[in-house]
């Protein structure tokens, strides 16, 4: 991670992922999945990795709510998104926001990373090249 990701994290305690970001590593991913597919496997995913809870899950939006404890002792909220792109598409964003009034240096950006890692991993055959 970089130095200025670094500084910009000291104002700033939220991160998402869009199409519009300009880090790539930021973009929203895309697979060859039908959004229930793909629904059943992110989920699958992320009840599985150690430290994260998972709060609240809306298969029919595409949203699921997970919280984690960061070695400082804050809360982090983070929701990620399944969509529907086409009936054989799928596209997943993440939404990461620390609690409390001041930056996070950088947690929500690493989360966000090591979520899309592990999402990647799994769906990698699955993955669509942009």
């Amino acid at each position: 991670m970089s130095l200025k990701r670094t500084l910009v994290g000291i104002v700033r305690s939220q991160e998402s992922t869009s199409d519009r970001v300009k880090d790539p590593q930021m973009k929203t991913r895309y697979y060859n999945l039908s959004r229930d597919k793909a629904w059943e496997e992110v989920t699958s995913i992320l009840k599985k990795i150690p430290g994260y809870k998972v709060l609240h899950e809306v298969a029919s939006v595409g949203e699921i709510t997970l919280e984690k404890r960061t070695a400082f002792g804050r809360t982090v909220d983070i929701t990620v998104s399944i969509l529907s792109v086409s009936p054989v598409r799928s596209a997943v964003d993440i939404y990461s926001a620390s609690r409390g009034s001041l930056g996070d240096l950088g947690a929500n950006y690493r989360i966000i990373l090591q979520l899309f890692t592990m999402i990647d991993k799994k769906l990698s055959a699955y993955k669509v090249v942009q």
